[in-house]
């Protein structure tokens, strides 16, 4: 079953979502440090800054989501520090 609806998304609501593939070192002392600390997850604009159109079209999940549940981005408004803005989109769940 698909649901869809329109949303905006702020800010700090997608800081805590989105995250990128790191590199693995193979340094010990290095892994325990990694295990210690949070990786920092990206936020929505810092994941579509290197798309075509600012990701327009594509479609995103929270790292916790199930891969049949995302957004699909419809618009971007980005605000004038080109970090932060609003995104809309459909929300789909299979």
């Amino acid at each position: 079953m698909e649901s869809r609806r329109a949303c905006a998304w702020a800010f700090s609501v997608m800081k805590r979502g989105l995250s990128s593939a790191v590199a693995s070192s193979s340094s010990s002392s290095s892994d325990a440090l990694k295990s210690k600390t949070k990786r920092k997850k990206k936020t929505l604009f810092q994941v579509a800054r290197f798309l075509p159109d600012w990701g327009v079209g594509y479609k995103f999940n929270k790292t916790h989501w199930d891969r049949s549940v995302y957004y699909q981005i419809t618009r971007i408004n980005l605000y004038k520090d080109g970090i932060h803005g609003k995104a809309w989109g459909i929300f789909h769940k299979n």
